[in-house]
C-alpha cells in the first residue's frame, strides 16, 4: 500500500525568484510542512502506511506562484477535508509552504493540477 500513497508538498515561487530567499532557506520551509504535517497525522492509517517504507516514500514537490495562491489551495483542502500543514513562517507570519498527509494519488491528484513542479 505504501507504493501507492504519495505526499504533496507546494512550495512558494516567488520566494526563490522574485523575493530573492537562498535557496536553502526555501528548502527549510518544505522540511518544516512536511515534518509538521506527518507530526499532525502521526496516527492516520495512511501516514503509518507511507512510514512504514521508509525507502519508498513518494513526494511531489509544486510551485505556487504567490503567498495568496498558497493560501487559496490550503482553503479549499480544508473545505474538501483533505489533511494537510500550511507552514506560517515566524515570526514573519506568512506562509511559505503546504504540505499534504500521504494519500493515494488518485484521491487527491485534481487538488493540484494546475500547480507546476518546483524549479
Amino acid at each position: 500500500m505504501a507504493a501507492s500513497m504519495v505526499q504533496y508538498v507546494v512550495v512558494r515561487g516567488d520566494l526563490l525568484h522574485t523575493l530573492n530567499w537562498p535557496v536553502g532557506a526555501v528548502i527549510t520551509q518544505a522540511c518544516h510542512a512536511c515534518s509538521a504535517v506527518i507530526h499532525l497525522f502521526h496516527d492516520d492509517p495512511n501516514t503509518q502506511a507511507y512510514l512504514a517504507d521508509l525507502d519508498n516514500m513518494h513526494k511531489v514537490v509544486l510551485q505556487a506562484n504567490d503567498e495568496s495562491a498558497l493560501k487559496e489551495l490550503s482553503k479549499t483542502l480544508e473545505n474538501e477535508a483533505i489533511g494537510h500543514k500550511l507552514w506560517m513562517e515566524q515570526p514573519e507570519n506568512i506562509a511559505t509552504c503546504l504540505a499534504t498527509k500521504p494519500y493515494r494519488k488518485d484521491t487527491v491528484q485534481k487538488y493540484f493540477k494546475k500547480f507546476k513542479l518546483f524549479k
